[in-house]
């Protein structure tokens, strides 16, 4: 798909805006068991009580006990799904715990074209997966024959990590990566590189370049979840494993792109751009209907009954009378 992309004019691929977003897996939480014994979520709230001399005679007696016990966290360190093992259990945007996959999109800034689409494990952090992200979209550029290489990389303060930012240096990619708020950061116990790289991070940040470009990630790298997740209805995954899930959304990213093509030739490529297409069909007809005007009006007086049959049919105009 970026090969016909790129013959359409549309990759830059210079500067490119990161993002993530969770997905919720195809999986329920009542399918947790632990990593070590393999015991469901009820046998294990049994077993905890029975070691705590507490009898359970009825399932409302084991919910209860659940309820008030102390020290009541499911981590993955613990815990997987027996359903699909690649999920993770996260704490989703609108506050309910849900087992979930990450996705990661990789966006040029200036044609939208989304170059890289990753599916990672949900608890997976955004700094560990940029530069992975990156590289991937890297990649799809030289697959695509596409002269086009990164030179720069926007992401959120989500991805703002030394190491992270110090790997970017050593790639030649120029980082515009919002700093979080926190405590003076210490460097005597840290590698010369990693202070290297936080400052000039830290400058670009300061001019007005990184403000046009972070207003741009803002708009173009959330629409393109907004297309894909949304409109597109992935925002739930109905498949199992980090490679189904990969195939998918790479179909999902490539509609997403074929609508760019067609918005480039059409005028309208997404589905709510369709209250455009009469008006696009009416500037397409316009000039071919301007174009016969003049053959049917050599017509009309080349024949001489349309002539008789309009001068019959011509309306009358009444001329109003005056009385004394």
């Amino acid at each position: 798909m970026l090969s016909l992309v790129e013959e359409h004019g549309l990759l830059k691929g210079k500067t490119v805006g990161v993002d993530s977003t969770l997905l919720e897996a195809n999986a329920a939480m009542k399918s947790i068991v632990r990593r070590d014994t393999g015991e469901d979520w009820e046998a294990y709230v049994r077993g905890l009580a029975e070691a705590e001399g507490v009898e359970i005679n009825s399932d409302d007696d084991l919910r209860k006990f659940d309820r008030k016990r102390k020290g009541k966290k499911a981590s993955n360190q613990d815990w997987q799904s027996s359903s699909d093992p690649d999920a993770r259990i996260m704490k989703m945007k609108k506050g309910h715990t849900h087992l979930s996959y990450k996705q990661e999109h990789t966006v040029d800034l200036e044609t939208e074209v989304i170059l890289s689409a990753e599916i990672y494990h949900g608890n997976e952090s955004d700094g560990n997966t940029l530069l992975d992200s990156v590289n991937t979209a890297q990649g799809n550029l030289q697959q695509a024959d596409s002269e086009a290489a990164i030179k720069e990389v926007v992401g959120d303060k989500g991805y703002h990590k030394n190491e992270t930012l110090a790997k970017c240096k050593k790639d030649e990619l120029r980082t515009y990566i919002c700093e979080s708020d926190g405590p003076n950061r210490r460097w005597t116990d840290k590698p010369a590189d990693y202070e290297a790289a936080y400052r000039a991070n830290r400058r670009r940040l300061k001019g007005d370049r990184n403000k046009r470009l972070q207003k741009l990630r803002c708009e173009r790298v959330e629409r393109s979840f907004a297309h894909v997740c949304e409109t597109g209805g992935a925002r739930r995954t109905w498949l199992r494993g980090l490679e189904n899930n990969r195939k998918k959304v790479r179909l999902a990213v490539a509609a997403h792109n074929l609508g760019l093509i067609l918005r480039k030739l059409l005028g309208s490529g997404k589905p709510r751009e369709f209250a455009g297409l009469p008006r696009l069909l009416i500037s397409m007809f316009s000039p071919l209907q301007a174009a016969l005007k003049p053959s049917q009006r050599l017509l009309s007086h080349a024949n001489p009954f349309h002539r008789v049959h309009d001068q019959q049919h011509r309306p009358k105009l009444l001329t109003p009378t005056c009385t004394l």
